[in-house]
């Protein structure tokens, strides 16, 4: 009786198998004295005898063979090469399920036999019976006697030393391919593979890292995902009539360019009867139900089994592991697939090995003794690989393995998850006082924040994703942040509503970074957006409306509406110290920013009191780094400049640089705007070709942080002009 609940009568037997490819079941039937064929010769099957030889092992058996192989062409010429040379080695092809391995393979196979002459041998070695039955066919097929195979099949001579007895005495040399060795058990410590001076080998599998792959003579060649061209040159092939090569781009990254999914994906668009959808539709289809729904429809099958086929060929490999007494394999795959297709860095895992962050809730539970394991055998089956971003070590998995992974998640765990992800990023964010490092770290943590947003929408992952926006714009990330925004406060609103505080938080930040990107009308009709429903909703003397009130006054000053600017400063800083008091940082801060309008508005005789009553007040309140008092002391040094006292704005201007450079580094915003106000000084000291030759640093640096189109920029070039004519004079 087998696990699935079918009965075999008589001599029939049952086989349950695994593996990417179709499998066949062959059922032989003995009478007693009768003789079975087997390459040609009569044999007797003994009692216990194994299981059935495959109907061959000349030819590739892998279902569907692919059209075309795109791309894969230097590692094509370097194992052709190999392959088709006096033979000896082993070479070892692995990546994740889905990559291509086994088209790969197919094709070197039929190469070296078409084009070297070689003899080719196709073994199916996901399991041991198929290995055991196909290697003895191999045995067979180079001339072992019936009653040699007989024995071996019955366990009565060591079935690996006869096949490689035969495969080292062939007359011809051969290529021998071991595919989906997943599990490398199965190859019994080696016994199953050997090197042979009559041939080579060539093993595909998911396992990255066997003590096997490392024996002497054997190659290691990892397989990826294809380049986006190639990838999209798939679609094309297979569903030439669906759209061109600029939709099938689309269709391809958004698929992770996996050929799994394309073929999948592919297939379905060619062989559509009741829809007939374009590639655009098709990419519009995923952007709405996620990448989960490529395999529907492909030819050959029905949705529902090609369905079955893309999860399944992630869900074997999750099933081996929890074989190896590593079922917590599968709850760290679920809990990444909260998270984006993007590099995790091991530092979010850390708080789970520390027990910092208990799992208790996920079953089987990720507990701190269990994280290591269960990492390291997601590594060694290619379902996730170590990569380096920005000098941190993270894990990362194939977005169309994650779409799969989470859309198989229980839905009692699916909470549980959400709470375990939003924990470990939340842990994981600069703490404040770390702003030298943190637009590095968190350009690599804010995807994951947007992605947990989207994959589990509620009141933790919204706080969560707007608490980085802000984070991503205060660590000077302007560009980032205006990316983020829109998306996360759309969002945002659909779960909270348009009215919440942490909704129009969202706004916010969004109407920020873009009046830091320059597009300074937008900004102001966003933050007036933002203040008259803070105003309606939360009250004129809110501290939230408060901060629109000072928020708005700057896009105004960009645009030289310097009046205007200074009523809304004014409201805000009046407000600020009515509501919140003298000492409140917010107050201090807005008192810091209206040092840089007094000059502007006539009030220039205001200045240095205002500027030094200040200072005193950030000395009492504040620490010495202080962004705010960095602030002030750089709006001092400006206003100092626009009323033309250069000498006693050098050398607070200099002071102020060189902190922003040790706090924040040399190309940050704030440390930009002090370089170009030392360039401003120096000019107006006459010194011009300091002025100059400073002026072309911060245009290099500002066009680097923020693009050559930015209104800075474009200011800075023609003021570099100007003064260049100067310098000449």
């Amino acid at each position: 009786m087998s696990e699935l609940g079918a009965r075999a009568s008589g001599q029939g037997r049952i086989f349950q198998t695994s593996g990417d490819q179709y499998i066949e079941e062959h059922h032989h039937h003995y009478d007693a004295g009768a003789a079975g064929p087997l390459f040609g010769r009569q044999v007797l099957p003994p009692a216990g005898a194994g299981p059935a030889a495959p109907d061959s092992v000349r030819m590739p058996l892998v279902g569907r063979a692919p059209g075309v192989l795109r791309n894969r062409d230097q590692l094509r010429e370097a194992l052709g090469a190999a392959l088709a040379g006096p033979g000896g080695d082993v070479h070892v092809v692995h990546g994740m399920g889905g990559c291509g391995k086994t088209a790969l393979a197919y094709w070197l196979f039929n190469e070296v036999v078409r084009e070297h002459g070689r003899v080719g041998f196709w073994v199916n070695a996901s399991e041991r019976m198929s290995l055991r039955a196909g290697m003895l066919a191999v045995a067979g097929d180079r001339g072992a006697a019936t009653g040699e195979l007989a024995a071996a099949a019955a366990g009565q001579r060591a079935a690996a030393d006869l096949v490689w007895h035969y495969l080292d005495q062939s007359p011809e040399p051969w290529l021998l391919v071991l595919d989906n060795a997943d599990d490398p058990t199965v190859l019994e410590d080696g016994a199953w593979l050997r090197r042979s001076g009559r041939g080579t080998v060539l093993v595909t599998t998911r396992h990255a890292t066997s003590v096997l792959w490392r024996a002497p003579g054997v190659t290691r060649h990892p397989l990826g995902v294809l380049p986006l061209e190639d990838a999209a040159q798939v679609l094309c092939d297979l569903a030439p009539e669906a759209g061109g090569l600029e939709a099938a781009r689309k269709v391809a990254e958004r698929l992770g360019r996996l050929p799994l999914a394309l073929t999948l994906a592919g297939s379905h668009l060619a062989h559509q009867l009741l829809e007939s959808w374009s590639m655009d539709e098709y990419d519009r289809k995923l952007g709405e139900e996620s990448t989960a729904i490529v395999d529907g429809g492909a030819t050959g099958y029905g949705g529902g089994r090609s369905r079955h086929l893309v999860g399944r060929t992630w869900q074997l490999s999750l099933d081996a592991l929890a074989a190896q007494g590593l079922p917590e394999a599968t709850t760290l795959l679920r809990l990444l697939s909260f998270l984006a297709a993007d590099p995790v860095p091991l530092s979010v895992l850390a708080p789970v090995a520390r027990g910092d962050i208990l799992t208790d809730g996920l079953q089987p539970a990720l507990t701190a003794g269990k994280l290591e394991p269960a990492l390291r055998g997601l590594l060694d089956h290619s379902l996730a690989e170590l990569v380096e971003t920005n000098g941190t070590r993270c894990v990362r998995a194939h977005g169309v393995l994650l779409d799969s992974v989470a859309a198989g998640v229980p839905e009692g765990q699916r909470s549980v998850l959400t709470e375990a992800a939003a924990a470990l990023l939340d842990a994981a964010l600069p703490e404040k006082g770390e702003e030298a490092g943190a637009m590095s770290k968190l350009a690599v943590l804010a995807p994951h924040a947007r992605e947990l947003l989207e994959r589990a929408p509620s009141e933790r992952t919204v706080v969560l994703a707007v608490r980085v926006v802000w984070q991503v714009f205060d660590s000077g990330d302007f560009a980032g942040a205006l990316e983020l925004a829109p998306g996360i406060a759309q969002r945002t609103e659909a779960v909270v509503g348009p009215q919440n505080r942490v909704a129009l938080d969202a706004r916010h930040v969004q109407a920020e970074a873009l009046k830091r990107m320059g597009h300074y009308a937008e900004s102001e009709a966003l933050h007036r957006s933002v203040l008259s429903t803070r105003e309606r909703v939360l009250g004129s003397d809110h501290p939230d409306t408060l901060r629109s009130c000072y928020s708005l006054a700057w896009p105004l000053f960009l645009m030289e509406r310097n009046e205007e600017a200074e009523r809304w400063a004014r409201r805000a800083l009046d407000g600020q110290r009515r509501v919140l008091g003298e000492k409140s940082p917010q107050t201090l801060r807005s008192w810091a920013s209206m040092l840089e309008l007094l000059p502007y508005v006539g009030k220039g005789q205001e200045l240095v009191p205002e500027a030094e009553a200040l200072l005193r007040a950030c000395e009492r309140v504040l620490l010495a780094d202080d962004m705010t008092t960095l602030l002030s002391r750089l709006n001092y040094a400006e206003g100092l400049r626009v009323l033309d006292r250069y000498e006693e704005a050098e050398p607070m201007a200099r002071r102020v640089l060189a902190d922003y450079i040790r706090l924040q580094g040399p190309d940050h915003p704030l440390s930009l705007a002090a370089l170009t106000l030392t360039a401003r000084i120096a000019r107006g000291l006459e010194r011009f070709d300091e002025a100059v030759a400073t002026l072309n640093e911060v245009i290099e640096r500002r066009e680097r942080v923020l693009g050559a189109e930015h209104p800075f920029v474009v200011d800075n070039r023609e003021w570099l002009a100007e003064w260049q004519a100067e310098a000449r004079r």
